[in-house]
């Protein structure tokens, strides 16, 4: 990886079934990820996907674009709920990526997370060693 390089995005489906195991995986049974009666009770469009396993699906991006080299930092603000319909066909999540350093082993990669058009997690970024 050098400077500058554009990583080819990644898209992710995410359906309610999903969320059901997520919720099941990691003990985060919040009701907002599974009652659209909850989640609009409390202001939202609907049932939404766990932030937890948004930013995962980062991580597994930047694994498959590093090709598993050890993750030093993953970060990003969570800044728009990604929105899960109840059907079959679920939603897309794309990660995208530019490499924007490279120095003293670390690998610094920008990256750009979007559910339809908009982007919903605010300045994502991750190191890794190279």
């Amino acid at each position: 990886m050098n400077t500058g390089d554009e990583l080819s995005p990644r898209t992710f489906t995410l359906t309610r079934a999903d969320l059901v195991r997520y919720a099941g995986a990691s003990g985060d049974f919040n009701s907002i990820h599974w009652s659209d009666r909850v989640a609009t009770a409390v202001g939202l469009d609907g049932v939404i996907a766990h932030g937890m396993l948004t930013l995962g699906l980062v991580g597994r991006a930047v694994t498959e674009w590093t090709g598993g080299a050890e993750v030093v930092e993953l970060a990003a603000k969570f800044t728009a709920p990604v929105a899960v319909p109840d059907d079959d066909d679920g939603v897309e999540l794309v990660v995208a990526g530019t490499v924007k350093g490279v120095e003293d082993g670390l690998t610094t990669l920008a990256l750009v997370v979007t559910c339809g058009e908009q982007k919903v997690l605010g300045n994502p970024r991750a190191v890794v060693r190279a």
